[in-house]
């Protein structure tokens, strides 16, 4: 099996489970990603000193954008409707999940930059 036939058959659930596994998973990233920026744009704002904002907000951006890339994916290859188990709800819903962590993980990179200087050091 090529590795394009094999990304098209996990995006449809034909090789873990039923149809809602490619939803599930772009729903989880969509998720992660969303907690990542929530967690970048706090240290940016300085309300947590843990970890550095400018990796979180990068990391929500790609979190984010690989959540919505998967929930297109299965939109696209998704057949039936809603209500019919294939998981095309679960898809809608995690395109604005991932694009919400796409948003909040360049929203701490610009309060990281306005800042002029590293969100997670403490000035004394």
């Amino acid at each position: 099996m090529s590795a394009s036939a094999a990304l098209m058959a996990a995006a449809e659930g034909g090789i873990i489970g039923d149809g809602r596994t490619g939803a599930n998973l772009a729903l989880g990233v969509g998720a992660l990603g969303l907690a990542i920026g929530r967690l970048a744009l706090a240290r940016a704002g300085r309300r947590i000193s843990t970890g550095n904002a400018r990796t979180g907000g990068m990391v929500a951006i790609a979190v984010g954008t690989v959540g919505t890339l998967l929930a297109v994916l299965h939109l696209a290859t998704a057949s039936g409707g809603p209500g019919t188990g294939n998981g095309l709800v679960g898809a809608i819903v995690a395109v604005p999940l991932g694009l919400g962590a796409v948003l909040l993980g360049r929203r701490a990179l610009t309060r990281y930059r306005r800042a002029g200087r590293p969100a997670d050091r403490m000035t004394v």
